[in-house]
């Protein structure tokens, strides 16, 4: 598909969720010009027109890889799904990909490394996040396994706002387990938060508990009309039996399905990327190049989040196409390749070492991308101390900023050494 072709479209993509195909032409022996085109690839988006529109900036080699390169190559066509939230964007995608299995779906991904949502079958079930790879060995005959879902860092969010609403089992022992090992039934944690319904404590008999577990089933199957109903069903009967208490709990959960963008769902990525300090969590990532004389050139992602350096989340870019010294340039390398890696969580703050320059290339960067993060740079001293931030606003933390910043240095510096000590074996 070309750039052409797609700016035909791009005034009808909605600036909301979805999930977007791109079809090629039928395969051979499809049986003439009637017949269905292929399916080349299924992706899910937060806003489909920021989304698709950044198939067509002009670095999709960098950002997404050859694959999706000559996937776009051989689209012909373009179509969507609009979605009343991101959850059902995301789960939607999941059930696609299951039942259709694109050809570059399955390319870019080997089965091993996707995540699925899996329903153990137990008296009282758990719902638990597993890697492709775990399935075959602890998961022999699971009561359902939902999936494949390419966004790993998404999917936990969607399981935590899933969880306020249905709460379920994950890892604690039933009451008439402990009972039967001789041990007394006590709430677990999650049951004091409200994310457990007393499975541990015997506050909850299976009979009730499997009705939750049939609604967990009928959201990650798509079936949210035939979910809603049987609640307001379930409902409407609480109330005229007046059990009360249990009618209002549905009533919230019948709420909670109709408004999952406003129960704090997954982060917009695209349209309001920035949340101040003290309204959600803060994800910081800061952006570092080290080299010598050009030579063995190295850039990293540290991330803080909430006043915390997330040293799990560090991510190490050997630069392959800028040339040497070009500081510029390896920047927008890395950036064009983190942002490629829509499984990652996107930060709300953006931080790069140096000033006008640097800031300038990550701008131009996000701008062709379609996102809308602030970058802030630390401009340095002859001795490499903090002398000024850059971009600075009131709501912004200099001190968060500047522990990115140090960390993000820290962190170049050591892998650079790295592969100097590697070369000189």
């Amino acid at each position: 598909m070309t750039l052409g072709e797609f700016n035909k479209q791009k005034a009808k993509l909605p600036d909301g969720p979805g999930v977007y195909f791109f079809l090629g032409p039928p395969k051979r022996g499809g049986g003439g010009s009637g017949s269905k085109k292929e399916l080349l690839y299924i992706g899910k988006a937060t806003s489909l027109k920021s989304r698709v529109r950044s198939y067509f900036g002009g670095d999709l080699h960098q950002t997404r890889g050859p694959l999706l390169v000559e996937m776009l190559a051989q689209a012909k066509k373009l179509e969507w799904q609009e979605c009343d939230s991101v959850l059902e964007a995301l789960i939607l995608e999941a059930n696609l990909i299951h039942a259709r299995q694109p050809r570059y779906n399955t390319l870019l991904k080997d089965d091993k490394s996707f995540n699925y949502v899996v329903i153990t079958k137990e008296d009282f079930p758990r719902v638990l996040l597993v890697r492709g790879r775990e399935l075959s060995q602890d998961f022999s005959a699971p009561l359902h396994i939902f999936g494949p879902f390419p966004h790993g860092a998404q999917l936990k969010e969607a399981l935590k706002i899933v969880r306020k609403i249905f709460p379920y089992r994950d890892t604690c022992t039933p009451a008439p387990e402990a009972i039967k090992l001789g041990k007394k039934p006590r709430p677990c944690f999650n049951s004091h938060i409200g994310l457990c319904p007393g499975v541990c404590s015997g506050a909850i008999s299976k009979t009730e508990y499997r009705k939750i577990v049939r609604r967990i089933a009928l959201l990650f199957s798509g079936k949210k009309k035939e979910l809603m109903k049987g609640l307001e069903r379930d409902m409407k009967r609480a109330a005229k039996e007046e059990k009360f208490e249990e009618a209002a709990r549905l009533r919230g959960q019948v709420f909670a399905l109709g408004h999952i963008q406003d129960v704090s769902l997954i982060k917009d990525e695209y349209r309001s990327p920035w949340t101040p300090l003290g309204k959600g969590s803060m994800r910081i990532e800061a952006y570092d190049v080290a080299h010598l004389q050009g030579s063995a050139a190295v850039g990293v992602m540290t991330v803080v989040e909430d006043t915390t350096a997330q040293k799990n989340e560090y991510r190490t870019f050997h630069i392959r196409s800028a040339k040497a010294g070009d500081d510029a340039g390896a920047l927008r390398e890395i950036l064009l390749r983190r942002f490629g890696h829509d499984e990652w969580p996107y930060p709300r703050l953006i931080v790069v070492d140096g000033a006008a320059a640097q800031m300038n290339t990550a701008g131009k960067v996000l701008e062709g991308l379609g996102v809308a993060i602030p970058i802030v740079g630390v401009v340095k001293d002859e001795k490499h101390r903090p002398r000024e931030i850059r971009g600075l606003k009131k709501e912004m933390s200099e001190r968060d900023i500047l522990l990115a910043n140090a960390e993000a240095h820290r962190f170049a510096i050591g892998r650079h050494r790295k592969i100097l000590r590697a070369r000189a074996h």
